[in-house]
């Protein structure tokens, strides 16, 4: 088996960007990246385009101006994974050897769209069913935060916490959309979504952005701005149909493709030094601490509190910032995670850096269907 490694990576400040339109926000990213690997257009031998809102054809549009030479653009939207898939059909390309160097971007821009949640998918009578009850993704996760504090003898202080946290890490991110620390009171306070998740707890919906790695068989360039960063392992799974038997809190999907990536690395969730997961919502990082061995079942809230998932604890967790607080711009989130590993990993990350990281995880679900805990899930294990 060829080891596959990124090689540099880039991503554009996440936010407004008023007058910006999403081919020239994405080039931004691509040619960072492209510089960032030390390499040219010429070494690029295939480009996968993440995206979800777009339309057709996008990876298309966005290279056209470029100056890559007729060679094959891949389109990939797999919801909020978009990214993270991206980068695994890429590498299992590669270690195929039917490509030796290719670029992986994601892209999304939302502000475009206009406000409001995003809708579950309308394309399965169910869901459908669901949507027009008024049933949307917070409410989908306060059901989850609900049964938790419920579960787990645990306070809505305890969710509002993981706000506290990221939004302390966003505000050392000069790529977040949210620069500003919030307080426990402050969290709490926000207007309420869906019970118990107040605002902050949220992540924005309104939010552009892109990001952008190069991913090879060779191990670097000369012109190369860090050291490589191998993929230790890439996991993409669907998820299961549930039945009322289900634990709402399981995770289920994001523990399965944990499991599957640990076994591909050799490694366990000690080996973890610095995490990136999908914090949609505020509940979602305590349930993933649980589904990605971080912390033993039960034990998220405990686990928060001894401080192992701060900047400077074990583990940090989201020192980007997270969803809540970098923002999330679908396409391009699960690639924004591995520039960010990338550089904590290579002890680029500045103020936020995870100190001697050497195993980075990064985690992003995405689709609300009907019937199943999420319609996809992934899970890569970086290493240096």
């Amino acid at each position: 088996m060829s080891d596959i490694y990124i090689t540099g990576g880039a991503m554009t400040t996440f936010g407004r960007h008023t007058g910006v339109q999403a081919p020239e926000l994405a080039q931004q990213a691509i040619l960072k990246a492209l510089d960032d690997a030390g390499v040219t257009k010429d070494d690029i031998q295939a480009i996968y385009c993440a995206n979800v809102l777009g339309g057709m054809i996008l990876g298309q549009l966005i290279v056209r101006d470029l100056g890559f030479k007729g060679i094959p653009v891949y389109n990939v939207e797999n919801a909020c994974a978009s990214g993270a898939t991206g980068v695994h059909l890429a590498r299992h390309a590669l270690m195929a050897r039917q490509y030796d160097t290719v670029l992986v971007f994601g892209i999304e821009q939302l502000t475009a769209l206009g406000g409001g949640t995003i809708p579950l998918q309308r394309n399965d009578h169910k869901t459908e069913l669901y949507a027009k009850s008024g049933m949307v993704l917070p409410a989908v996760y306060a059901m989850r935060g609900t049964r938790f504090l419920h579960e787990r003898d645990a306070q809505p202080a305890d969710l509002a916490a993981i706000a506290v946290k990221n939004r302390y890490n966003g505000s050392l991110n000069e790529y977040a959309q949210q620069r500003t620390e919030v307080t426990l009171d402050e969290v709490l306070g926000s207007r309420m979504i869906a019970d118990p998740l107040t605002l902050l707890q949220c992540c924005p919906s309104q939010v552009d952005g892109a990001a952008a790695v190069v991913v090879s068989t060779k191990s670097g360039r000369p012109g190369a701005a860090g050291k490589p960063v191998k993929v230790l392992a890439s996991s993409v799974v669907s998820g299961l149909r549930e039945d009322a038997r289900d634990d709402i809190l399981e995770a289920e999907i994001t523990a399965r493709a944990a499991r599957q990536a640990y076994e591909q690395a050799g490694l366990s969730p000690k080996d973890v030094d610095v995490v990136e997961l999908h914090d949609a919502f505020t509940i979602a990082e305590l349930l993933y601490y649980e589904a990605l061995g971080l912390a033993p079942a039960g034990e998220a809230v405990p686990f928060l509190k001894s401080g192992a998932t701060k900047i400077g604890g074990r583990v940090p967790v989201n020192p980007s910032g997270g969803l809540l607080a970098k923002g999330h711009p679908l396409g391009a989130t699960g690639v924004a995670q591995m520039v960010e590993v990338m550089w904590h990993l290579q002890d680029r990350a500045g103020a936020r850096q995870a100190k001697g990281a050497r195993i980075g995880l990064t985690q992003c679900t995405g689709g609300g269907i009907a019937g199943v805990d999420h319609a996809a899930s992934s899970v890569h294990l970086l290493g240096v």
